[in-house]
């Protein structure tokens, strides 16, 4: 078998902003595997600024696990447990290489086009006025989930965008779903959360920043709104530290970004530990090309969870890959009729 890494450079169409900063491109890499004249491709979605495996050594492990794919996906997995995004592109990679097609990868109900994945469309920070346009194009294509990201502007501002919302749509008819990326402050983050719970929110994630677990468990207990664990779950790699964790802050819900944590078989863990303790739990991209996304959402279908999922983040680039991922009324579909449109030479 032969391993190889590519790195790719996805553009984004129009700058998108988070609580830490506005994103113009995206760093990806590509791990290909060669054996008996079939490929196989998975992606190592590393998100510079917040992954764990951001770090100065990224691409000498990439190299390593190149040089030493031989070990096999198991082994590697154990190896690379600090390297979450390499762990999931190497169990990607594996499983392409298996299947009957590099990008079918989880044949199902799902990827024969009868059935879809429900998904929250995503409205990302900005200006007033530029979320404003996001909500009602969103509002306008089905979308019965909404999810803003919320911290960057005024706070005042933020408000009156969800008031907007709800003057036009009850909480029946649209679930409001906010992400503060940890931009609250400790001392002001119940406050916050209270004025936010006049709108009828479905979650709020992150509120303040990890690892802060003593305020955040205080905060479980006390939110008007339920809360979601998203970037708390980063660095966690044992599956003891997992369950401590969660036995500490006994989050409402859980946030799952394969790239993250660990690939499937992290999630999968992450999982089984949520159902344990009654936690809920919606799986979320974090913002890979579409051959990464594919994977995810693929995957997502077969744990048979049927929240509104974070999956929705394939039309974000210029320089994307076409692909059978379809958006349609707030949910995704597998068009099968539309190809992949990708030559592994270009990479």
């Amino acid at each position: 078998m032969k391993a190889t890494y590519h790195k790719y450079l996805l553009q984004f169409k129009r700058p998108s902003g988070t609580s830490r900063g506005v994103m113009i491109e995206k760093e990806t890499w590509f791990i290909v595997l060669e054996e008996n004249g079939k490929k196989g491709i998975g992606e190592c979605g590393v998100l510079r600024g917040l992954s764990i495996d951001d770090r100065s050594d990224y691409e000498e492990k990439l190299k390593w696990t190149c040089a030493n794919i031989h070990l096999g996906e198991n082994q590697l997995w154990e190896v690379l447990i600090e390297f979450p995004s390499i762990q999931f592109g190497v169990e990607m990679a594996f499983q392409s290489l298996a299947s009957e097609t590099p990008f079918l990868l989880f044949p199902s109900e799902f990827t024969n086009g009868q059935k879809s994945i429900l998904i929250n469309g995503l409205v990302w920070m900005g200006e007033e006025q530029f979320m404003k346009e996001q909500i009602e194009e969103k509002l306008a294509a089905g979308f019965g989930c909404i999810k803003l990201k919320i911290g960057a502007i005024d706070f005042d501002k933020e408000l009156q965008l969800l008031g907007y919302i709800r003057q036009h749509f009850t909480e029946e008819q649209v679930e409001i779903r906010v992400d503060a990326n940890g931009a609250f402050n400790e001392s002001i983050a119940l406050d916050k959360i209270t004025q936010l719970s006049e709108f009828k929110l479905h979650s709020i994630e992150q509120p303040i920043q990890k690892n802060n677990t003593d305020k955040m468990s205080a905060l479980c207990k006390t939110t008007p709104i339920p809360i979601a664990l998203d970037e708390e779950l980063i660095g966690v790699f044992t599956l003891e530290e997992k369950e401590a964790l969660l036995q500490k802050i006994k989050p409402q819900y859980i946030i799952l970004k394969p790239s993250f944590i660990g690939g499937f078989r992290g999630t999968k863990e992450w999982i089984l530990l949520a159902e344990k303790y009654n936690i809920g739990w919606w799986i979320t991209s974090a913002l890979e090309s579409n051959i990464g996304l594919n994977a995810i959402a693929q995957w997502t279908f077969m744990q048979h969870n049927l929240m509104p999922q974070g999956l929705g983040t394939g039309a974000l680039y210029t320089n994307n890959f076409d692909c059978p991922l379809m958006v349609s009324k707030g949910q995704l579909w597998y068009e099968s009729t539309n190809g992949w449109i990708m030559d592994f030479n270009s990479l």
